[in-house]
């Protein structure tokens, strides 16, 4: 197992550079003038090249780049140079990680229950009217642009319910339509899995037999059909939790919500490279650390699967 983890580890943290490397190396692409805002006009070509020398923009991409991974292993990520000029970036997003986190967090456990909960009663009642209203919401969800249905839960949310329309940190019922919001898509995506793994079990001859022979539905649904389905779903768990606690995009941008999300949007209009740099090195890492996650769980949880090279590995 240690073995394996150690492989894995190592695997994530490649695609982590790699993934990393490639947004820095495209943001070097974007025009020179993101780098000063408003001033750019007002610079003469030699202090413009000044300013560019001083950030170290007229370097070689492979030394930039360097020089980023340096500072990066000291723990610095640079400096803001638009949205907050001089202020170091770990300043900036400090504050706003709990907002997605709380959000995430709250989001999460909804998700859980509702998804698996419906998941589990469709495939029960396969066939019948739950499974085709749950079955029909899972599509819906997934077939519509999110920001259509977001933005109508927003107008009709606030008007049917009295609730803020933005996001209030001092107004607790401003906190319901976020995050139901961003429950929506994890409710479905759980109750789609856990019902489709659900009805594979319930068709296998060991559920066949096992009823064969008399044993409690009950029994067989908790000890064998629902012990076994979530099994693979162990491996999209943790990359489905920790991207969801990380924030969403565009739901802290509808709702005005301070978080980390909110903020990449803000940021990238803004053309502020290290900031992006910086956003996206943790919304990587999240996710890759939850597929990371999801391997070594999966790994746990079925002892089918062989960590030895030789005997089965993967």
């Amino acid at each position: 197992m240690a073995r394996y983890v150690l492989k894995r580890c190592l695997q994530s943290l490649a695609t982590l550079f790699i993934v990393v490397s490639v947004v820095f190396l495209l943001m070097r692409l974007l025009p020179l003038e993101g780098y000063f805002g408003d001033g750019y006009d007002k610079l003469s070509p030699e202090q413009r090249t000044a300013a560019l020398q001083r950030m170290g923009l007229l370097d070689p991409w492979y030394v930039q780049l360097g020089n980023f991974y340096v500072r990066l292993s000291r723990g610095d990520l640079g400096t803001s140079i638009i949205y907050r000029r001089d202020v170091p970036v770990t300043e900036i997003i400090a504050p706003r990680i709990p907002y997605s986190m709380y959000f995430g967090v709250f989001a999460t456990l909804l998700a859980l229950a509702l998804g698996l909960t419906l998941g589990v009663f469709m495939a029960r009642r396969k066939g019948q009217a739950l499974d085709k209203a749950g079955t029909a919401y899972i599509v819906l969800i997934n077939a519509m642009p999110s920001a259509v249905y977001l933005l109508f839960i927003q107008l009709y949310g606030t008007s049917l319910f009295s609730l803020p329309i933005l996001f209030d940190k001092y107004r607790p019922n401003s906190w319901i339509l976020p995050a139901i919001s961003l429950s929506l898509g994890g409710i479905a995506g759980y109750a789609m899995w856990i019902r489709r793994y659900m009805v594979d079990e319930l068709n296998k001859d060991y559920i066949k037999l096992a009823k064969a022979k008399g044993l409690p539905e009950k029994l067989i649904m908790v000890r064998h059909v629902m012990r076994n389905a979530f099994v693979p779903m162990a491996q999209y768990l943790p990359a489905a939790i920790l991207s969801t606690i990380a924030g969403s995009i565009y739901i802290e941008s509808l709702y005005s919500i301070p978080g980390m999300g909110g903020l990449l949007v803000d940021v990238i209009q803004r053309q502020d490279n290290p900031m992006v740099q910086a956003l996206v090195l943790i919304f990587s890492s999240v996710g890759i650390v939850g597929l990371f996650l999801g391997d070594v769980l999966m790994a746990v949880f079925d002892p089918r699967i062989k960590l030895v090279k030789g005997e089965g590995a993967r």
